[in-house]
C-alpha cells in the first residue's frame, strides 16, 4: 500500500482537506492575504494532484 492509496479512504480525504484548508488560512494570515489568489491556486493544484478535486462529486474521487 503506497502513501497515496490512503487518499482513497473517504475519512483520510476529509482530514487532508481540513489540513489543507488550515494551511491555506495560516499562510493567508501570515501574508495579510496579499497572495490569497496564488495560495488558493496552489492549494487547488495540490489537491487535484492527489485526486481530491473539490469540484468533482465524491463518488468520482
Amino acid at each position: 500500500m503506497g502513501i497515496f492509496d490512503r487518499f482513497k479512504n473517504r475519512h483520510a480525504q476529509d482530514k487532508a482537506r481540513d489540513m489543507s484548508d488550515a494551511a491555506e488560512r495560516q499562510v493567508n494570515e501570515k501574508t495579510g492575504n496579499k497572495y490569497e489568489s496564488q495560495v488558493d491556486d496552489a492549494q487547488q493544484r495540490m489537491e487535484r494532484g492527489l485526486g481530491m478535486d473539490r469540484d468533482r462529486p465524491p463518488e468520482q474521487q
